[in-house]
């Protein structure tokens, strides 16, 4: 299968950044969308970042013009720029990618990495 690693969470002031990655391994034919979700304690995991394999993107309307998603497709890797930081934004960073792995035949899969804290502080 496909697993994902993601990392560059933590503790940062209002106003400031922070970088996430997220990246890919296993027997990988094709990743066809790489996306970040978030979810804050007792709120259901939402969106905040998409990007697929021909560059379409789309943010949350809550991060738009503050976060910027990339891939790097050579790597198997994607990026979160996060500037202009909120507390709001304090949450569990997932990251999820969807496409088709290899074994002895071109199977789909859609993996979860276990999340990185984001904490924003006032």
């Amino acid at each position: 299968q496909v697993q994902l690693v993601e990392s560059g969470g933590g503790l940062v002031q209002a106003g400031g950044s922070l970088r996430l990655s997220c990246a890919a391994s296993g027997s990988i034919f094709r990743i066809d969308a790489m996306g970040w979700y978030r979810q804050a304690p007792g709120k259901q995991r939402d969106l905040v970042a998409r990007i697929t394999s021909g560059n379409s993107i789309e943010y949350a309307d809550s991060v738009k013009g503050r976060f910027t998603i990339s891939r790097d497709n050579a790597k198997n890797t994607m990026y979160l720029q996060m500037n202009s930081l909120k507390p709001e934004d304090t949450a569990v960073y997932y990251c999820n990618a969807q496409g088709h792995y290899i074994t002895n035949i071109v199977r789909p899969f859609d993996s979860w990495g276990q999340g990185t804290q984001v904490t924003v502080s006032s």
